[in-house]
């Protein structure tokens, strides 16, 4: 029977998923209706397909997953300072929004990646046995 992962360890999890789908419905409104590049919507949507394909990985706590993601967000990262210094108004806004969940996003995964490293190496020490 699997043991239920530690509240740090689930709290870091909550904030991943829920900063990765506002990742993806920020993405989605913004090239969609708050401000397209072209009236009536924008290619540049499907930016948010591989932040989908994270999303399984994150929700069954797969380590390789939080490590890639980690890694790759930072792209949207920079998508996101680009567009804020370069584009007005709306544009800006959405992504300033979008750094700031980035980071969010990227702090959360870091936190699982550390708190479960922690917690392995801590059970392979196991408690030690002086007979």
């Amino acid at each position: 029977m699997p043991t239920r992962p530690p509240p740090a360890v689930q709290a870091s999890r909550l904030v991943a998923v829920v900063s990765l789908l506002a990742l993806i419905a920020l993405g989605l409104a913004w090239e969609l209706w708050l401000a397209p590049l072209r009236p009536g919507g924008s290619w540049l949507a499907l930016k948010v397909l591989p932040l989908a394909l994270a999303l399984p990985g994150l929700l069954r706590y797969r380590m390789l997953t939080y490590r890639w993601l980690a890694l790759f967000v930072w792209l949207y990262f920079v998508e996101g300072v680009v567009r804020a210094a370069g584009d007005a108004g709306a544009s800006a806004r959405c992504a300033l929004a979008e750094v700031t969940l980035v980071l969010l996003l990227f702090a959360a995964c870091a936190a699982q990646v550390r708190l479960r490293q922690r917690a392995a190496r801590a059970t392979a020490a196991g408690p030690s046995d002086s007979h």
